[in-house]
């Protein structure tokens, strides 16, 4: 076993503190990865404060990982001292279900090992990137592209498959609308992935604050969602809509909005449940859906699709001993668009 320094969660809703844990040694089919920066997702607050239930403590958040190869098990073929590597939410899964063998581990039906907050098949803990170092197996480990920085290519390993994952499952390029609801961590990513898919893009926020941010990149359209006169004007228009929000919001006003045959696809996850009349779907053939990350094929598509673009997420760096600070500020909306760590001042 490894001692490398880290963050982590003592208790539900504590702040986060210095400390060490253990890493397993590298096996067969390890990479070690020596972790250069990790991003701030609001998924790692609402585990952090056990706002879903079911945490484990201590807590090392953390699963947008990127970092470089500093050791390879006897076994890699994969990747080599020295290659630049990201790490997403999950880091193993059973491998043999319909769903791990269709390329789509993020729905193994035994449950996949998440990066952090998890048990692995031996039964330890899982502790993600606000950390050091981290040992994953080389089939959970994704290539970098030479086209992204390490810093802004490290909220895509949520953010960006999050959001790719669904526009591309729901065919979101030319001669669709979509709509993405939220301008946040997500949102941001959303829009850029939309714009650069080819669809007519536009944004549903609470206020027109961040429109010049949205504009910018790559929405076409940018609306208030306070204003009532909203849902009025865009009634029936999106083929595809994306929340992303983690707050819930009205179901039935923004299936309103869809076109026949139209989906409003979920990738936020509120603690609260939300209600929804069945005949804001039934008149008009609309979907309501959700969608988690993409599996790690999909995965290594959407890096290479953002290098391809010039897309990264747009970032605020930060040290270490300002985790605690930016989770109030995530709460408070105050990022623009994702808070990364330089995890060398752990």
């Amino acid at each position: 076993m490894t001692t490398v320094a880290a963050y982590a969660a003592p208790a539900a809703k504590a702040p986060l503190e210095r400390t060490t844990i253990e890493r397993r040694p590298v096996g067969e089919f390890d990479v070690l990865i020596d972790i250069k920066f990790a991003g701030i997702c609001h998924s790692d607050i609402h585990q952090a404060r056990d706002g879903w239930g079911g945490a484990i403590f201590p807590m090392v958040p953390g699963h947008e990982i990127t970092g470089v190869v500093a050791e390879v098990g006897s076994g890699v073929t994969k990747f080599a001292v020295g290659d630049r590597v990201g790490v997403g939410c999950m880091v193993d899964s059973c491998r043999e279900c319909e769903n791990c063998r269709a390329g789509l581990e993020q729905y193994c039906l035994q449950g996949n090992v998440a990066t952090y907050n998890a048990r692995d098949k031996n039964g330890d803990p899982t502790y993600g990137g606000y950390s050091a170092q981290v040992v994953v197996d080389e089939n959970f480990t994704l290539h970098i592209p030479d086209g992204l920085s390490l810093d802004a290519a490290a909220p895509l390993l949520c953010a960006g498959i999050t959001t790719y994952s669904p526009l591309h499952h729901w065919n979101a390029g030319p001669g669709k609308k979509v709509a993405v609801v939220g301008m946040g961590g997500l949102g941001h990513m959303g829009v850029k992935i939309a714009h650069a898919l080819g669809a007519e893009v536009t944004v549903l926020s609470q206020s027109l604050r961040k429109k010049d941010d949205g504009l910018r990149l790559g929405a076409d359209h940018y609306y208030a969602t306070s204003d009532p006169k909203t849902f009025e004007e865009l009634r029936g228009t999106f083929d595809i809509i994306l929340s992303t929000v983690s707050a819930p919001i009205n179901l039935d006003a923004f299936l309103s909005l869809l076109r026949t045959d139209g989906a409003l696809v979920n990738v936020g996850a509120p603690e609260e449940p939300v209600s929804l009349n069945l005949f804001s779907l039934l008149g008009g053939r609309k979907t309501l859906a959700g969608s988690g990350i993409g599996g790690i094929r999909e995965t290594q598509e959407m890096l290479d699709f953002c290098a391809e673009h010039g897309l990264g997420a747009e970032i605020e760096l930060i040290e270490a001993s300002q985790i605690n600070e930016a989770y109030e500020r995530v709460l408070d909306s105050d990022v623009r668009y994702r808070f990364v760590i330089d995890v060398a001042t752990i």
